[in-house]
């Protein structure tokens, strides 16, 4: 996978030939606890940068995942359908949500390196 960016809402994305792979977090997927439900996006579905894009339910809470950036969506994860703990296991491999075609790859340029995502949840 390319080079992972991070987002203040604690998505991650990775972009290969303009299509990213978005998911959540290690830290995001800890502070929910376990998860139990995932409400995917509708392939086909247009967003934008920072509107709701998903919800992962867990037995703590419900809360909302964010687009990383603007675009068209070209695929979701059918395995978290089945098995929505693998957003637990495995957040930044099977547990991915959703894949979006950027409408703008500037769009990246406002999330953060692993180093810089580092420091922003060591400050939370």
């Amino acid at each position: 996978m390319a080079k992972v960016k991070y987002s203040q809402s604690h998505e991650w994305i990775g972009v290969v030939d303009g299509v990213g792979t978005v998911g959540i977090t290690d830290y995001a997927q800890g502070q929910l606890g376990d998860v139990v439900f995932v409400e995917l996006p509708e392939v086909g579905r247009r967003l934008n940068k920072g509107t709701e894009a998903a919800v992962i339910e867990s037995v703590k809470a419900a809360s909302e995942t964010y687009a990383p950036v603007s675009g068209e969506i070209t695929e979701v994860n059918k395995i978290l359908a089945g098995d929505p703990a693998q957003i637990n296991i495995s957040p930044l491999g099977k547990g991915w949500l959703f894949k979006i075609a950027l409408a703008d790859p500037a769009d990246l340029d406002d999330l953060m390196d692993a180093d810089a995502y580092g420091e922003y949840v060591a400050g939370l």
